[in-house]
């Protein structure tokens, strides 16, 4: 008897615990799936094996499901009994018995209406998926849970001229012709994975194809898939993949597991892309770059993404999560050996350093921000409402760091023995990461990170960014230097009460004068080194360094050994002596940032309106870091880029972002004038940077010889003198690469001046056709620095522009997210038009795509400590969201705790 009972679906956001896990009550063991793909009506047959997991106790099958049309289910070839509830598929009076049993399940679905980009869809005219986290219930009935790994054998049946390209995971099996002008391909992949890794493309797509010969003989095909027309902009990225298998294979031991690698490229797309197995689906942005039409920075974060992607075939994929809870255990670490991957590829310790630097500017920027935020929460969090909301830079970027500090007390040699004995114990199964920690521990039993891993894994439990305050005392009778630390924990929503964490603090000392101090703590024999590490694991700990004849000064925190907020109180002597003679390339930075900060902070305190002079040991001292020879152009750029003005806002109780951009604007400008003549110089030095090549040194010269076209430009502006703005213009006119034509352009806009709005139009007319060049078009002028608020109509006239569509996410978070969030001083508006010109996005792209309205929602999350009028009248957007009654429960979530 079937029972076709079909019940309305669940109304309530449930919360999702985990504490509440409870393994699969069934596990399945294989898949079949075939396809016959019609964008209007797609069919699909799902033959699956299934068997009742004798570890959980016995109850009805319950498999995921949404937007489906059901037409048949059976259970070993007959009739079966079941009831649509809640959104699910429920099954009962199956076998009974832990023999297995055959599921057949028929739907079909309508990926041509599927504007959420997740599950089946289509995009110009070819089919994609998109399946982490829960998408693969928009395909068919399924356990859509990462720890149901099953063996998926996929048929692929469309017509052949209108999708000639027929791709799935694993290995090419079987192709051919069928009647009526069709076609197939069936695909296998050996190797259990879990739904959200299953992917299909059909299309008519062109491939860029290299053979390979792995370390153990055995011959791979490389392939990546891209609209025709964009093939020759593909070359980076397959030269960035060949990289990234002989890293892994090189730095851990790790092999490509299959006949063949794909990349297929997307422009519509919610992520910037996904590691399903063997067939990797990116966003456009991260796959296609040529000299023509992409930057230095657009190269690096291809071969960054590229290697993620891949880097997850076996941190993702061969060992995945046990519950999306557990989402760093594939993310934090893949981030981290991503980051690994970069620096190597960058070559010279200087660019490494650089690469560093750009990473924890992020963290910095945004995941302190995150952190000390509504949605704050632990790398391994507790609850959600929906799992593409968690998708964060705490997941990510802090994930990251926690595997660095494993790292670091456990040193490479340690970690890369954790790393196999990881893979040893776990290869094929769904994990958690407290797995993964104890890997690393177990494979260094002498370590600190085994002598202290319960503490350790509180940087998995406990959310907020830690404080660590410390203090000298130097004791010139017993020549002594005594170094206080303290750790503290802000409260976070759910989390009032904080433990002490483990925080490994590297560090050095140098003499006034510069030099390196060997390092030689009391009680002990010797000097152990020019730098060691210090593990900070209780509230308050000192450390007493003996035989200094002086006062040192000191470097903390090198590397940013640890994801925490520092505060030391080192006057400009001490940051004059970091920022010149420093080894730790990192501090070196940290010097001038901490010097910029202060000079920031201190006039934004100030109750005066009136801009404070730069002082001129300040200046003197960044005049030396671009007179320096030894220094990398790269590293230069980033010691005279200022503070931003988000991280500037995390610093304040009570934040006013127009005040906030005039100050640092003020410095900028001052920065332009006094330092003119070394721009000029350096200008001249580097502008000139011969046949392009996007290695870290070539990038560089190119950085810094925008940086001071830049500077030359506002300068000019300000004096009304013709020259400087002259020579940009012409820059954008005939530059030879993206990098130079897009850094003159950006001068203009920066700038505000006249010609701007001519370069601009130049520079539509030449890249009209380029999708990626036309974002970042439209970003910049989202970003443009606000004259009395005509930033926000300009953006409101080009969502009118025929190039711009809301559907698109990377031309959605082009225009709208570059101004509600990378344009702070314009788009917190004391009118609070800017707030209601959020709140009208949020809810046109939450009909359209939730994942990509529940990103826009997060642009006022710090709304709390805004200072009026902007506070009151972002509550007042903020509300008005809260009162629609359609929201989807992504951005419901977002808002609600952004008001909670």
């Amino acid at each position: 008897m079937t029972d076709n009972t079909l019940l309305a679906p669940e109304t309530a956001d449930a919360t999702v615990r985990r504490e509440d896990y409870a393994p699969p009550p069934f596990w399945i063991d294989d898949v079949a799936l075939t396809f016959d793909l019609d964008p209007a009506k797609t069919r699909v047959l799902n033959r699956m094996r299934v068997r009742r997991n004798p570890a959980a106790p016995e109850q009805p099958l319950r498999l995921d499901g949404e937007d489906l049309n059901l037409a048949r289910v059976l259970v070993n070839g007959q009739g079966a009994s079941f009831k649509l509830e809640d959104g699910k598929l429920v099954l009962s009076n199956l076998p009974e018995g832990q023999e297995p049993f055959e599921l057949e399940i028929f739907t079909t679905c309508q990926p041509d209406k599927n504007t959420l980009l997740s599950g089946l869809y289509t995009s110009q005219g070819t089919f994609f998926t998109q399946c982490e986290a829960e998408g693969f219930r928009r395909i068919t009935y399924f356990l859509d849970r990462p720890d149901v790994m099953s063996v998926y054998t996929v048929t692929l049946r469309a017509d052949k001229a209108a999708y000639p390209v027929l791709l799935s995971n694993g290995n090419l099996i079987e192709q051919g012709d069928l009647e009526d002008g069709r076609h197939y391909a069936k695909w296998h992949d050996p190797f259990r994975k879990p739904s959200y890794l299953f992917a299909l493309v059909a299309g008519k797509l062109v491939a860029r194809s290299q053979k390979i010969i792995a370390r153990d003989g055995k011959e791979h095909l490389l392939q990546i898939y891209v609209r025709p027309g964009d093939l020759e902009k593909t070359e980076h990225a397959l030269q960035s993949l060949i990289a990234a298998i002989a890293w892994d294979e090189t730095r851990f031991g790790l092999h490509l597991d299959l006949e063949r690698f794909m990349i297929v490229a997307t422009s519509d797309f919610n992520m910037g892309a996904m590691e399903n197995k063997g067939l990797n689906i990116f966003n456009t942005k991260f796959v296609l770059a040529s000299q023509a039409t992409a930057t230095d920075q657009d190269f690096a974060n291809v071969e960054s993404v590229v290697g993620h992607e891949y880097f997850h075939n076996w941190t993702g994929n061969r060992i995945t999560c046990r519950d999306w809870f557990q989402l760093s255990l594939k993310e934090g670490l893949t981030v981290f050996r991503d980051q690994e991957f970069s620096m190597d590829m960058a070559g010279s310790d200087s660019a490494r350093a650089v690469k560093r630097i750009e990473d924890v500017r992020l963290l910095r920027t945004v995941q302190f921000a995150e952190d000390a935020g509504p949605m704050a929460h632990p790398v391994r969090p507790d609850s959600y409402k929906e799992i593409n909301n968690f998708y964060t830079v705490t997941i990510y970027e802090k994930g990251a760091e926690v595997v660095r500090m494993m790292h670091t007390l456990v040193g490479e040699a340690g970690f890369r023995k954790g790393m196999d004995l990881y893979f040893e114990r776990h290869d094929g199964q769904a994990v958690t990461c407290d797995d993964f920690a104890q890997a690393i521990a177990d494979a260094n039993p002498d370590s600190e990170l085994a002598r202290l891993l319960p503490q350790f894994k509180r940087w998995y439990s406990q959310a907020g960014t830690p404080r660590v305050q410390a203090t000298g005392l130097y004791d010139e009778t017993a020549q002594t230097w005594t170094l206080r630390l303290t750790q503290t924990i802000p409260p976070t929503p759910g989390q009032a009460d904080k433990q002490p964490m483990v925080i490994p603090i590297k560090l050095g000392l140098l003499a006034p004068g510069g030099q390196a101090l060997p390092l030689q703590l009391q009680g002990e024999t010797e000097a152990a080194a020019l730098e060691r590490t210090l593990v900070l694991t209780q509230a308050e700990q000192t450390f007493t360094f003996v035989n200094l004849a002086q006062p040192p000064v000191p470097s903390l925190l090198r590397g940013f050994s640890a994801p925490v907020v520092l505060d030391q109180q080192l006057d400009g002597t001490a940051l004059e002596v970091l920022l010149e003679h420093d080894s730790d390339p990192f501090n070196r930075w940290e010097a001038s940032q901490q010097w910029a900060q202060r000079i920031l902070l201190q006039t934004l305190q100030a109750d005066t309106t009136d801009a404070t002079p730069v002082p001129e040991r300040f200046i003197a001292a960044l005049r030396k870091v671009l007179q320096d020879p030894t220094l990398d152009a790269a590293f230069k750029n980033l010691v005279l880029t200022l503070p931003s003005e988000s991280y500037l806002a995390e610093q304040l109780e009570c934040v006013d972002p127009q005040r906030i951009h005039a100050i640092r604007q003020n410095l900028q400008a001052q920065l332009a004038q006094a330092l003119q003549d070394i721009w000029q110089l350096i200008w001249q030095e580097h502008s000139d940077t011969g046949a392009y090549q996007p290695d870290a040194f070539s990038s560089g010269r190119r950085a810094l010889a925008g940086k001071a076209l830049a500077m030359l430009t506002l300068e000019a502006t300000r004096t009304g003198d013709a020259i400087w703005p002259g020579k940009a213009y012409q820059r954008c006119k005939d530059a030879s690469n993206m990098t130079d034509r897009f850094n003159a352009l950006s001068a203009l806009v920066q700038a505000r001046h006249p010609l701007a709005e001519q370069a601009l139009a130049r520079f539509h007319q030449m890249f009209k056709g380029e999708a990626l060049v036309l974002d970042k078009w439209f970003q910049l002028q989202a970003t443009a620095p606000d004259l009395d608020g005509d930033i926000l109509p300009k953006v409101r006239q080009l969502m009118q522009h025929p190039d711009f569509t809301l559907k698109n996410p990377n031309r959605a978070r082009s225009l709208i997210f570059g101004y509600t969030n990378a344009n702070p001083a314009a788009f917190h508006r004391t009118d609070g038009a800017g707030y209601q010109f959020w709140a009208d996005q949020v809810m046109a792209l939450d009909a359209l795509n939730p994942q990509v309205a529940a990103r826009l929602a997060r642009a006022l999350d710090a709304w709390r400590k805004l200072a009026e009028p902007y506070k009151a009248h972002a509550e007042a957007a903020l509300q008005r969201v809260a009162a629609q009654d359609k929201l989807s429960k992504d951005v419901r979530e977002i808002i609600e705790k952004a008001l909670a």
